[in-house]
């Protein structure tokens, strides 16, 4: 019960990585708000812990969703201790047929709403001298893939934005971590596990010889919300099986 007491946030919580997340933070005792325009999935995690669990609407790409998502786990839980970048987009395409509206959702998503998120909730964490900042990044973020140009690119920015804003936040008692999944059969990484002929061309360059499974994320995210982590600042975890 790594976490009782503490209240975290998980953007993207209703769904996939995210809800893994979240399932795996309430395991440890916390209280989580799972942020997400829509419900999804959440109703099964608020019938395993009914009075921890609520999910608030919210657009990360909007500042003030973002400030009435900090606000409301404050007001409705107490404080603000933990908080996942989880929410992401990708939209595929060649730089030379990739439109200019994906290029700018998935920036805007993936980096401006991990942005937004960190900053509102840093505000929050600094005035109680302590909190935990966990950033999602990719794979992808540092390994070339042909039609990948704006979600690389994002994730690649997200890694540096993580790394700043631990040089910033770190003497203010929060970490700021960054958590880097591969190849995970959840979210987005299920077009690779229904696909076998597109999973073979992958499978090799794995170590571990599999695809990863989502509770194998959320232990990563339980380590780096945790005390366990303590002396950990501005480190990009990478949790891909070995991948070359």
């Amino acid at each position: 019960m790594r976490l009782v007491g503490q209240v975290a946030v998980v953007t993207g919580g209703t769904r996939g990585l995210g809800m893994a997340i979240a399932r795996g933070f309430l395991a440890e005792g916390a209280s989580v708000v799972c942020a997400a325009r829509r419900p999804h999935d959440v109703g099964k995690l608020a019938a395993e812990a009914p009075d921890r669990v609520l999910h608030q609407p919210t657009d990360v790409t909007d500042e003030q969703s973002v400030r009435d998502l900090m606000a409301t786990a404050v007001r409705v839980f107490g404080g603000l201790d933990v908080l996942v970048c989880g929410a992401g987009t990708s939209r595929d395409g060649k730089v030379v047929r990739l439109s200019l509206p994906d290029w700018q959702e998935t920036v805007a998503t993936n980096l401006t709403g991990t942005f937004l998120c960190a900053k509102e909730a840093a505000t929050h964490m600094v005035a109680r001298g302590a909190g935990r900042i966990i950033t999602v990044s990719s794979s992808l973020a540092g390994r070339v893939a042909v039609g990948a140009a704006a979600y690389s690119a994002s994730k690649a920015a997200v890694e540096m934005f993580t790394r700043t804003a631990a040089a910033e936040l770190g003497p203010k008692g929060i970490n700021v971590n960054c958590l880097s999944p591969g190849y995970i059969d959840e979210g987005m990484g299920k077009r690779f596990s229904a696909r076998p002929d597109l999973w073979e061309k992958h499978l090799s360059r794995l170590s571990l010889n599999r695809m990863g499974l989502a509770h194998e994320i959320a232990d990563g995210a339980l380590f780096l919300a945790s005390a366990e982590s303590s002396y950990i600042n501005g480190h990009v975890l990478e949790v891909n099986g070995g991948l070359e």
